[in-house]
């Protein structure tokens, strides 16, 4: 590796889940380094089928340490489901730690969510409603809760007391009856109890491992179309899912990251409001979200989907630096006549081809290249050669492009339906 950054290079849900598990089999580490659980990652493998919302998909190499790092936002009472699904399956999590800087999603801030969302009416931003925005908000603002807080009752008490005059206030506004410090504080103890020995200070299982030259594996959450800076905001995270935050987030400087892997659908899919330029809502689209079972791995919600947008994953590459592509789902593609690559916007009279600020993303109209199917399916190939001419044109194109080489060719969820290709020197 030995330090590698896994990043959506799109709106999110482009399969870094699958790619984190894949690679995590060479891995001592793996840190998640931002978001929260509003997002899953979709993992298949010989243990079955999970969707992770926390727990770094790393988990499944026994020898592999697992950090929720500090730059993520934990909801204890999701961690706690998930780590119950995976002792039920006889996956091991003797080396899951928690950051004790990591900030915690505590059951207002879902609340508070909620109810600000419902407030915005016709201006909705498509929130998952799981507390991600509130506990970003509290933890910019220094009202935050991190997990290390949990292990010490009297300044935690001291804390949310100084925390639910605040949140008490914002829930006047919206006629809510007011928090109770007692019950909140039991709610915290019961996480401190049930996860107290995971949280620990990680630096000194990072620091040493960096050194070593240990291969340790960054794992990104959402990409970087909702980035809470680069993304089409305000419809966007409230975080940043780019490799630029990585290096705060796990814990390491940035000049040991030396691999970046972009991770891309062979099409384009989102979940939530905001402009989506490619978007169909025709038979193709419709196709899409069915054979690629497009539904959010967290809400259930339907993805929209619409064809290859390579603006915005030129946008990804610039702001990441990637030093690869992996390509997901290419296999959905199987049986379709013609496809398209959207190459630019155009914008009134001119076409563009970077992304613009969200005003005038929503104005634009893709400019589309069209290129041939393959009746062929993709599933059986193993390797590069094994793809149909007309699949191997099609990620030619994408990976020129980009402008980066093209490492990995994903056509089915399994470890081994993913192709590994060689870089070029």
């Amino acid at each position: 590796m030995p330090v590698t950054a896994v990043v959506g290079a799109q709106w999110g849900d482009e399969g870094k889940g699958r790619m984190v598990d894949y690679l995590a089999q060479d891995a001592d580490l793996v840190i998640r380094f931002q978001g929260g659980d509003n997002a899953g990652h979709t993992v298949v493998n010989a243990a079955g089928k999970f969707a992770l919302h926390l727990i770094p998909s790393g988990i499944f190499n026994p020898k592999t340490v697992c950090i929720i790092g500090t730059g993520a936002v934990v909801n204890p009472a999701t961690l706690l489901e998930e780590m119950r699904a995976l002792e039920a399956a006889n996956v091991s999590l003797d080396n899951l730690w928690l950051s004790n800087r990591a900030h915690v999603v505590l059951p207002y801030h879902r609340l508070v969510d909620g109810l600000q969302e419902a407030a915005r009416s016709g201006a909705r931003i498509g929130t998952t409603g799981r507390g991600i925005g509130p506990t970003y908000s509290d933890k910019a603002a220094r009202f935050g809760i991190r997990l290390g807080d949990l292990k010490r009752r009297d300044y935690l008490r001291q804390r949310i007391g100084l925390h639910l005059e605040q949140k008490n206030r914002t829930l006047a506004l919206f006629n809510a009856p007011p928090l109770d410090l007692d019950e909140v504080m039991e709610t915290c103890l019961g996480y401190a109890e049930a996860l107290g020995d995971r949280i620990v200070d990680t630096l000194p299982l990072v620091q040493p491992a960096v050194r070593a030259g240990k291969r340790l594996l960054l794992e990104g959450q959402l990409g970087v179309m909702r980035d809470l800076d680069w993304g089409t905001y305000p419809y966007v995270t409230s975080s940043n899912p780019i490799v630029g935050a990585a290096s705060a987030g796990a814990g390491i400087p940035p000049t040991a990251i030396d691999r970046v892997v972009g991770v891309v659908k062979a099409y384009s899919t989102a979940v939530g409001a905001g402009p989506f330029p490619c978007e169909l809502d025709d038979a193709d689209g419709e196709r899409l979200r069915l054979v690629g079972a497009e539904y959010g791995a967290t809400t259930g919600r339907p993805r929209r989907c619409g064809w290859y947008d390579a603006v915005a994953v030129g946008h990804a590459a610039w702001l990441n630096g990637f030093t690869s592509l992996a390509v997901t789902k290419l296999d959905v593609l199987d049986g379709m006549q013609k496809l398209r690559i959207c190459t630019g916007y155009r914008l009134g009279d001119r076409v563009i081809d970077y992304v613009p600020d969200t005003p005038d993303m929503e104005e634009v109209t893709p400019v589309y290249e069209t290129w041939p199917g393959w009746d062929a399916p993709t599933t059986e190939a193993r390797t590069w050669d094994d793809l149909p001419k007309p699949a191997r044109a099609y990620l030619h194109r994408i990976s020129e492009l980009a402008g980066v080489p093209i490492e990995f060719v994903s056509v089915g969820a399994e470890r081994d339906q993913l192709l590994t290709l060689e870089l070029p020197a």
